[in-house]
């Protein structure tokens, strides 16, 4: 149960700025690899910076806002993937009658599973 409330009080701060980095897109990625970058170069980590560029210039010739919502459209379609699977989970547990320890567990691993749900909907803007 405290994982639950752990989970939803984490996703109420993290959905204001999901939504925000979604809104943005490509050029969001790009501000934050470009801030990365400065970061790196501030402290002399050159190969970090190499790294990172290589990454802006990936992002500057390949990023469209189709292919974040294509990303995002995967991400959902995977996470419902789960919260089906560790639905099932759950219930063979309860059908085969296990313990009460491997029933709260599983309804933890599903708890997490909605929680990514929700997270990957917001994402998409969904």
């Amino acid at each position: 149960m405290k994982a639950l409330i752990a989970t939803v009080l984490f996703t109420s701060f993290l959905t204001p700025a999901l939504a925000f980095a979604q809104s943005a897109g490509c050029d969001a990625k790009r501000q934050s690899i470009e801030t990365e970058i400065a970061y790196a170069q501030s402290h002399g980590n050159a190969s970090r910076v190499r790294g990172l560029q290589t990454a802006l210039a990936q992002v500057t010739a390949h990023c469209t806002e189709a292919s974040l919502q294509s990303a995002a459209n995967k991400k959902v379609a995977k996470a419902r993937d789960d919260v089906a699977a560790n639905e099932r989970d759950l219930q063979q547990a309860k059908d085969q009658g296990k313990s009460a320890k491997k029933i709260a567990d599983r309804q933890r691993k599903l708890d997490e599973a909605h929680a990514d749900l929700e997270q990957a909907l917001i994402s998409a803007g969904k």
